[in-house]
């Protein structure tokens, strides 16, 4: 990696308050924030809020929620674009009158037709400006733009710190768009302008944004400012291998935390979306992404976002956390009424997450689980049947049986153990399997599809619990 010997190294994430935090956006922050502490630097945060119609204060608290609960504590306080019109509106005004931008008068009505008879003719679409000479004072036409008045031959170079040496012909830009008014600047010129003046060091940000990149060199020339160094990072994609989008499902940090995923499984997995560090490991913690994370081990190609790997991940976290940790991190996810009787000790909590740790990829999921354990279920007489050819009178007859053996045994020795040796001996010996006697015995206990063991829900809820439980399957029948 080229590293410029005297500077701090300096990184930002610059995220728009138009929607929540994506996880691509999230992705890059992590990046940039390894990169800062693993060099001893500074990580930034900056709001670029300049799209006045689009922006939204609610947004921008998303953007802070999202990254304080991944953990990436940015230094110092967020600079917001629309507190920096002064700064931008003189950076303008000395362009302006060297002669480096100027206003253009053609409208959105000529630039479109201009770009379709570009297409027409297979010929780059660009705006070479007919009256880039004329020095308008003001803007003359209604959706108007400063342009930069592009002179420069040849090519624009850079080297990017992940892909190498990357050139573009600058004729090919054409005279860009850089502001639609002195206090209304366009992205690259605010970009660059706020890069140099906060010492931003390296600017590590998607691949979709190649394209700006010669035209902040060529801004960051016209100012007199030395540019940071550049590094893009491979887009995210879905499982089709399309780019990410809500289609494949939620795209928002704060939505899968809601849905109760860790914040150490999300940034662990966001790690390996384009990076890789030595070998095959796979679980890092923040600390161990600091000190193992370089540019060189980011690839090229694109990183597919799979939420099974996500899943798979979050539960081999979730089985890390002891049970105190672990019904910490899952009240939030309750009913105040369950989590009272949690408080009470009316449930045996050792039990419980013994069962519903192990069926749960998020704290949403394992929330669900403990349902059973609290509420008396609900469901239709249907789900009793094990199979379509199982008779209502046969599935009584069992139950009716299940609950005989389970009223045998003492409330003291009511325990997995002594149910499935009574039980079982009966379920072996039905015709069609003992699936005909465990399936309604489960779904009278729990009222669902999939649920833990019977013997295990049963242990846990005791003799009275069952009894009841039984009783009410039984009723569903008559």
């Amino acid at each position: 990696m080229e590293m410029k010997s005297s500077q701090m190294v300096r990184t930002r994430i610059a995220p728009s308050p138009t929607g929540p935090l994506h996880v691509g956006t999230a992705r890059t922050a992590l990046f940039n924030y390894l990169f800062a502490r693993k060099h001893g630097g500074e990580f930034l945060l900056r709001i670029e809020d300049t799209d006045r119609e689009r922006s939204d204060p609610r947004f921008e608290e998303n953007i802070r929620e999202g990254l304080t609960w991944l953990g990436l504590q940015w230094d110092g306080a967020a600079v917001r674009q629309s507190e920096r019109t002064a700064e931008y509106r003189g950076a303008l005004e000395r362009l302006f009158a060297a002669g480096k931008i100027f206003w253009c008068a053609h409208t959105p009505q000529q630039l479109k037709a201009e770009r379709e008879t570009q297409m027409q003719t297979k010929t780059a679409p660009r705006h070479h400006c007919n009256g880039r000479h004329k020095q308008r004072t003001a803007k003359t036409v209604r959706g108007g733009v400063l342009r930069f008045r592009n002179d420069k031959e040849g090519a624009v170079e850079f080297t990017d710190l992940i892909r190498g040496l990357v050139t573009f012909q600058a004729p090919l830009l054409g005279d860009f768009s850089v502001a639609k008014g002195f206090d209304e600047p366009l992205y690259n010129l605010a970009a660059i302008i706020d890069d140099t003046a906060f010492g931003i060091s390296h600017v590590i940000r998607g691949e979709d944004h190649i394209s700006n990149t010669p035209k902040q060199l060529l801004l960051a020339e016209a100012l007199g400012v030395m540019p940071p160094q550049y590094a893009h990072l491979p887009l995210l994609l879905g499982m089709d291998r399309s780019k990410l989008s809500k289609r494949h499902g939620s795209v928002s940090i704060n939505e899968y935390r809601d849905q109760g995923f860790l914040s150490d499984s999300m940034v662990n997995f966001l790690a390996l979306l384009g990076w890789h560090g030595e070998g095959n490991r796979e679980r890092y913690s923040l600390d161990a992404l600091v000190a193992a994370f370089t540019l060189e081990g980011v690839q090229r190609g694109g990183a597919v976002f799979d939420e099974e790997k996500l899943r798979w991940m979050n539960r081999e976290y979730l089985k890390d956390l002891d049970n105190k940790a672990f019904r910490g991190r899952i009240e939030p996810f309750l009913k105040p009424s369950w989590r009272e009787a949690l408080a009470r000790d009316a449930i045996n909590w050792e039990a419980v997450a013994k069962l519903v740790r192990p069926r749960s990829a998020t704290f949403v999921e394992a929330a669900e689980g403990l349902e059973i354990f609290f509420e008396v279920p609900r469901y239709p007489k249907e789900l009793l049947l094990c199979k379509s050819t199982q008779t209502f009178d046969a599935v009584g007859g069992h139950l009716t049986a299940v609950r005989e053996q389970c009223a045998a045994v003492s409330e003291k020795n009511f325990s997995e153990t002594a149910l499935r040796e009574r039980i079982m001996p009966y379920a072996e010996a039905q015709d069609g399997g003992r699936g005909m006697v465990l399936w309604p015995f489960r779904v009278a206990l729990s009222g669902k599809r999939g649920s833990p063991d019977p013997f295990a829900i049963a242990a846990v809820i005791g003799k009275v619990g069952t009894l009841a439980r039984l009783d009410g399957a039984l009723s569903v029948l008559a």
